[in-house]
Protein backbone atom coordinates (compact mmCIF):
# COMPACT_ATOMS: atom_id res chain seq x y z
CA UNK A 1 0.00 0.00 0.00
CA UNK A 2 1.16 3.48 -0.81
CA UNK A 3 1.88 5.58 2.11
CA UNK A 4 0.64 9.43 2.63
CA UNK A 5 4.12 11.44 3.65
CA UNK A 6 2.27 14.27 5.51
CA UNK A 7 3.62 17.34 5.82
CA UNK A 8 1.14 20.84 6.24
CA UNK A 9 3.30 24.16 7.18
CA UNK A 10 0.83 26.78 5.65
CA UNK A 11 -2.44 27.43 4.48
CA UNK A 12 -1.08 28.32 0.63
CA UNK A 13 1.95 26.35 -0.67
CA UNK A 14 0.87 23.68 -3.45
CA UNK A 15 -1.23 21.26 -2.55
CA UNK A 16 -0.69 17.37 -3.70
CA UNK A 17 -3.36 15.47 -1.27
CA UNK A 18 -6.70 16.34 0.13
CA UNK A 19 -9.35 14.65 1.42
CA UNK A 20 -12.63 16.30 0.57
CA UNK A 21 -15.60 15.69 1.73
CA UNK A 22 -18.94 14.16 0.64
CA UNK A 23 -22.86 15.22 0.33
CA UNK A 24 -23.58 12.00 -1.05
CA UNK A 25 -27.02 10.37 0.95
CA UNK A 26 -26.61 13.40 2.97
CA UNK A 27 -29.41 12.68 4.88
CA UNK A 28 -33.29 14.61 5.39
CA UNK A 29 -33.28 18.46 6.76
CA UNK A 30 -32.76 18.38 10.24
CA UNK A 31 -34.69 19.64 12.80
CA UNK A 32 -34.40 22.85 14.97
CA UNK A 33 -33.00 20.88 18.28
CA UNK A 34 -30.37 19.25 16.03
CA UNK A 35 -28.76 21.57 13.97
CA UNK A 36 -25.07 22.77 15.36
CA UNK A 37 -25.03 26.33 14.38
CA UNK A 38 -27.52 29.18 13.65
CA UNK A 39 -27.55 29.40 10.12
CA UNK A 40 -28.39 25.80 9.36
CA UNK A 41 -31.17 26.39 12.13
CA UNK A 42 -32.21 29.56 10.10
CA UNK A 43 -32.56 27.71 7.04
CA UNK A 44 -34.32 24.69 8.35
CA UNK A 45 -37.07 27.11 9.82
CA UNK A 46 -37.35 28.90 6.29
CA UNK A 47 -37.47 26.01 4.56
CA UNK A 48 -34.29 26.80 2.53
CA UNK A 49 -31.83 23.99 4.07
CA UNK A 50 -30.18 22.62 0.95
CA UNK A 51 -31.24 19.58 -1.16
CA UNK A 52 -28.69 16.78 -1.93
CA UNK A 53 -28.69 17.08 -5.37
CA UNK A 54 -27.62 20.73 -4.90
CA UNK A 55 -24.73 19.94 -3.14
CA UNK A 56 -23.19 17.22 -4.94
CA UNK A 57 -23.29 19.13 -7.66
CA UNK A 58 -21.25 21.85 -6.15
CA UNK A 59 -18.98 19.85 -4.46
CA UNK A 60 -18.41 17.82 -7.79
CA UNK A 61 -17.22 21.32 -9.24
CA UNK A 62 -15.22 21.68 -6.51
CA UNK A 63 -13.21 18.56 -7.06
CA UNK A 64 -12.40 19.22 -10.46
CA UNK A 65 -11.01 22.13 -9.62
CA UNK A 66 -8.99 20.53 -7.65
CA UNK A 67 -7.80 17.92 -10.26
CA UNK A 68 -7.53 20.36 -12.76
CA UNK A 69 -3.92 21.22 -10.65
CA UNK A 70 -3.07 18.07 -10.36
CA UNK A 71 -4.05 17.55 -6.58
CA UNK A 72 -5.05 13.68 -5.35
CA UNK A 73 -8.26 13.89 -3.64
CA UNK A 74 -9.71 11.23 -1.30
CA UNK A 75 -13.56 11.07 -0.78
CA UNK A 76 -15.05 9.51 2.34
CA UNK A 77 -16.50 6.31 2.59
CA UNK A 78 -20.52 6.97 2.22
CA UNK A 79 -22.69 6.77 5.08
CA UNK A 80 -25.91 6.39 4.40
CA UNK A 81 -28.18 10.03 5.83
CA UNK A 82 -25.33 11.15 7.16
CA UNK A 83 -23.90 15.08 6.82
CA UNK A 84 -20.13 14.10 5.66
CA UNK A 85 -19.20 17.45 3.91
CA UNK A 86 -16.95 19.40 6.57
CA UNK A 87 -14.04 17.18 6.60
CA UNK A 88 -11.92 20.10 8.30
CA UNK A 89 -13.59 19.53 10.88
CA UNK A 90 -12.96 15.83 12.06
CA UNK A 91 -9.24 16.39 11.85
CA UNK A 92 -5.57 18.38 10.89
CA UNK A 93 -2.47 18.14 9.89
CA UNK A 94 0.65 20.08 11.20
CA UNK A 95 3.88 19.04 9.68
CA UNK A 96 3.51 15.25 9.58
CA UNK A 97 1.35 14.76 12.46
CA UNK A 98 -2.45 13.41 11.74
CA UNK A 99 -4.41 14.84 14.67
CA UNK A 100 -7.50 13.56 15.28
CA UNK A 101 -10.15 16.28 16.78
CA UNK A 102 -12.09 15.41 19.57
CA UNK A 103 -15.59 16.67 17.94
CA UNK A 104 -19.23 16.47 18.68
CA UNK A 105 -20.33 13.02 19.57
CA UNK A 106 -22.71 12.52 16.83
CA UNK A 107 -19.84 12.78 14.46
CA UNK A 108 -17.46 10.37 14.96
CA UNK A 109 -18.27 8.22 12.06
CA UNK A 110 -17.09 10.53 9.89
CA UNK A 111 -13.97 9.45 11.40
CA UNK A 112 -14.26 6.31 10.34
CA UNK A 113 -15.27 6.76 6.95
CA UNK A 114 -11.74 7.99 6.16
CA UNK A 115 -10.23 5.40 8.08
CA UNK A 116 -8.75 4.11 4.52
CA UNK A 117 -6.84 6.87 4.15
CA UNK A 118 -5.17 7.09 7.67
CA UNK A 119 -4.33 3.29 7.17
CA UNK A 120 -1.65 4.59 4.52
CA UNK A 121 -0.13 6.83 7.53
CA UNK A 122 1.86 5.80 9.68
CA UNK A 123 -0.03 5.17 13.06
CA UNK A 124 3.04 6.52 15.18
CA UNK A 125 2.25 10.44 12.96
CA UNK A 126 -1.57 10.09 14.06
CA UNK A 127 -1.93 11.99 17.49
CA UNK A 128 -5.03 11.34 19.75
CA UNK A 129 -5.63 14.19 21.73
CA UNK A 130 -6.95 13.70 25.39
CA UNK A 131 -10.39 13.95 26.16
CA UNK A 132 -10.74 17.28 27.62
CA UNK A 133 -8.90 18.95 24.89
CA UNK A 134 -11.80 20.41 22.50
CA UNK A 135 -10.26 21.57 18.67
CA UNK A 136 -11.60 21.49 15.36
CA UNK A 137 -9.31 22.19 11.77
CA UNK A 138 -11.43 25.05 11.03
CA UNK A 139 -10.33 26.70 13.79
CA UNK A 140 -6.38 25.74 13.30
CA UNK A 141 -3.60 27.26 10.99
CA UNK A 142 -0.16 26.38 10.45
CA UNK A 143 1.48 29.70 9.37
CA UNK A 144 5.49 28.65 8.94
CA UNK A 145 6.71 29.38 12.77
CA UNK A 146 3.12 30.04 13.96
CA UNK A 147 0.25 27.96 14.31
CA UNK A 148 -2.96 30.39 14.47
CA UNK A 149 -5.76 28.96 16.73
CA UNK A 150 -9.18 30.14 17.12
CA UNK A 151 -10.71 29.32 20.38
CA UNK A 152 -13.53 30.94 23.10
CA UNK A 153 -12.04 31.60 26.52
CA UNK A 154 -15.16 32.95 28.45
CA UNK A 155 -16.54 31.07 31.17
CA UNK A 156 -19.79 30.22 29.70
CA UNK A 157 -18.28 28.02 26.99
CA UNK A 158 -20.50 25.02 27.43
CA UNK A 159 -23.02 27.12 27.07
CA UNK A 160 -22.25 27.41 23.18
CA UNK A 161 -22.52 24.98 20.57
CA UNK A 162 -20.76 27.33 18.24
CA UNK A 163 -17.79 27.14 20.43
CA UNK A 164 -15.41 24.02 19.53
CA UNK A 165 -11.78 24.79 20.96
CA UNK A 166 -10.85 25.17 24.19
CA UNK A 167 -8.14 26.94 25.93
CA UNK A 168 -6.95 23.25 26.80
CA UNK A 169 -7.30 22.55 22.90
CA UNK A 170 -4.73 25.31 22.35
CA UNK A 171 -2.21 24.51 24.77
CA UNK A 172 -2.39 20.31 23.59
CA UNK A 173 -1.33 21.80 20.35
CA UNK A 174 1.53 24.10 22.07
CA UNK A 175 2.80 21.07 23.87
CA UNK A 176 3.14 19.25 20.73
CA UNK A 177 4.70 21.61 18.51
CA UNK A 178 7.37 23.13 21.36
CA UNK A 179 8.52 24.54 18.66
CA UNK A 180 6.21 26.75 17.25
CA UNK A 181 4.64 29.90 18.41
CA UNK A 182 0.70 29.05 18.77
CA UNK A 183 -1.37 31.94 18.92
CA UNK A 184 -4.97 32.11 19.88
CA UNK A 185 -7.36 34.15 19.40
CA UNK A 186 -10.64 34.83 21.66
CA UNK A 187 -13.62 34.60 18.61
CA UNK A 188 -16.87 35.99 19.15
CA UNK A 189 -20.09 32.93 19.66
CA UNK A 190 -23.70 33.31 19.35
CA UNK A 191 -25.68 29.68 19.28
CA UNK A 192 -28.41 32.19 17.49
CA UNK A 193 -27.62 35.12 15.20
CA UNK A 194 -25.06 33.95 12.24
CA UNK A 195 -23.74 37.69 11.53
CA UNK A 196 -22.73 37.56 14.90
CA UNK A 197 -20.90 34.03 15.13
CA UNK A 198 -17.66 33.18 14.08
CA UNK A 199 -18.05 29.41 14.16
CA UNK A 200 -14.49 28.78 13.12
CA UNK A 201 -11.40 31.03 13.04
CA UNK A 202 -11.56 30.40 9.54
CA UNK A 203 -14.91 32.06 9.52
CA UNK A 204 -13.00 35.59 9.94
CA UNK A 205 -9.76 34.89 8.53
CA UNK A 206 -7.58 33.37 6.42
CA UNK A 207 -3.97 34.00 4.70
CA UNK A 208 -3.92 33.69 0.94
CA UNK A 209 -1.31 33.88 -1.60
CA UNK A 210 2.19 34.57 -0.73
CA UNK A 211 1.89 37.53 2.34
CA UNK A 212 -2.00 38.24 2.30
CA UNK A 213 -5.10 37.55 4.53
CA UNK A 214 -8.55 38.20 4.29
CA UNK A 215 -10.06 39.30 7.87
CA UNK A 216 -13.45 40.28 9.59
CA UNK A 217 -13.13 42.43 12.34
CA UNK A 218 -15.81 41.67 14.27
CA UNK A 219 -15.09 38.46 14.03
CA UNK A 220 -12.57 38.39 17.47
CA UNK A 221 -13.55 39.80 20.63
CA UNK A 222 -10.43 41.64 21.49
CA UNK A 223 -9.47 44.27 19.21
CA UNK A 224 -5.66 43.74 20.02
CA UNK A 225 -5.92 40.35 18.83
CA UNK A 226 -7.25 41.41 15.71
CA UNK A 227 -4.64 44.38 15.24
CA UNK A 228 -1.93 42.53 15.95
CA UNK A 229 -3.02 39.62 12.85
CA UNK A 230 -3.38 42.70 10.74
CA UNK A 231 0.46 44.23 11.73
CA UNK A 232 1.50 40.88 10.88
CA UNK A 233 0.35 40.94 7.52
CA UNK A 234 0.67 44.55 6.86
CA UNK A 235 -2.50 46.74 6.51
CA UNK A 236 -1.37 47.03 2.85
CA UNK A 237 -1.79 43.16 2.55
CA UNK A 238 -5.26 43.03 3.89
CA UNK A 239 -8.61 42.49 2.34
CA UNK A 240 -11.36 43.22 5.34
CA UNK A 241 -14.58 42.03 5.10
CA UNK A 242 -17.86 43.24 6.28
CA UNK A 243 -20.55 41.45 8.28
CA UNK A 244 -22.65 40.20 5.50
CA UNK A 245 -19.21 38.86 3.37
CA UNK A 246 -18.71 37.54 6.72
CA UNK A 247 -22.09 35.92 7.18
CA UNK A 248 -21.86 34.66 3.48
CA UNK A 249 -18.27 32.86 4.19
CA UNK A 250 -16.07 34.90 2.41
CA UNK A 251 -12.77 34.32 4.09
CA UNK A 252 -13.67 30.46 3.73
CA UNK A 253 -12.00 30.40 0.43
CA UNK A 254 -9.38 27.36 -0.24
CA UNK A 255 -6.16 27.64 -1.53
CA UNK A 256 -4.61 25.61 -4.06
CA UNK A 257 -1.64 27.09 -3.88
CA UNK A 258 -0.03 30.52 -3.78
CA UNK A 259 -1.00 31.73 -7.42
CA UNK A 260 -4.27 29.84 -7.39
CA UNK A 261 -7.75 29.59 -4.88
CA UNK A 262 -10.48 28.08 -5.43
CA UNK A 263 -13.40 30.62 -4.60
CA UNK A 264 -17.25 31.15 -4.79
CA UNK A 265 -18.23 33.03 -7.53
CA UNK A 266 -21.02 35.30 -5.39
CA UNK A 267 -17.58 36.72 -3.70
CA UNK A 268 -16.73 39.35 -6.75
CA UNK A 269 -15.38 41.80 -4.79
CA UNK A 270 -13.18 39.60 -3.05
CA UNK A 271 -12.32 37.49 -6.54
CA UNK A 272 -11.59 40.68 -8.26
CA UNK A 273 -8.86 41.80 -5.32
CA UNK A 274 -7.36 38.14 -5.64
CA UNK A 275 -7.00 38.78 -9.38
CA UNK A 276 -5.79 42.18 -9.15
CA UNK A 277 -2.89 40.62 -7.02
CA UNK A 278 -2.09 38.05 -9.41
CA UNK A 279 -3.73 34.96 -8.38
CA UNK A 280 -5.73 33.13 -10.01
CA UNK A 281 -9.20 32.27 -8.78
CA UNK A 282 -11.52 28.97 -9.92
CA UNK A 283 -15.16 30.09 -9.46
CA UNK A 284 -17.71 27.73 -8.48
CA UNK A 285 -20.88 27.89 -6.95
CA UNK A 286 -21.28 27.09 -3.27
CA UNK A 287 -24.42 29.13 -2.03
CA UNK A 288 -25.74 25.86 -0.96
CA UNK A 289 -23.04 24.45 0.90
CA UNK A 290 -23.30 27.90 2.93
CA UNK A 291 -26.19 27.68 4.35
CA UNK A 292 -24.81 24.72 6.82
CA UNK A 293 -22.36 28.36 8.06
CA UNK A 294 -19.13 26.28 6.06
CA UNK A 295 -17.62 26.97 2.79
CA UNK A 296 -14.84 25.76 0.41
CA UNK A 297 -11.64 25.43 3.57
CA UNK A 298 -14.25 23.71 5.89
CA UNK A 299 -14.91 20.96 3.36
CA UNK A 300 -11.33 19.86 2.66
CA UNK A 301 -9.10 18.20 4.74
CA UNK A 302 -4.90 18.56 3.54
CA UNK A 303 -2.95 16.13 3.93
CA UNK A 304 0.76 17.02 1.77
CA UNK A 305 1.43 20.41 0.82
CA UNK A 306 5.25 21.13 -1.14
Amino acid sequence: MEKILLQIQDETSTLKEVVLGTAVSNGKTPSVEDAYDPKSIENIKAGTYPKEEDMVKEMTAFELALKKHGVTVYRPKVIDDYNQIFSRDIGFVIEDKFIKSNILPDREKELDAIQYVLDKIDADKIVHLPEDCHIEGGDVMPHGDYIFIGTYRGQDYPDYITARTNEKGVQAIQDLFPTKKVKSFNLRKSNTNAKENALHLDCCFQPVGKNKAIIHKNGFLEEEEYQWLVDLFGRENVFEIDKQEMYDMTSNIFSISPEVVVSDKHFKRLNDWLRSNGITVEEISYREIAKQEGLLRCSTLPLRRI
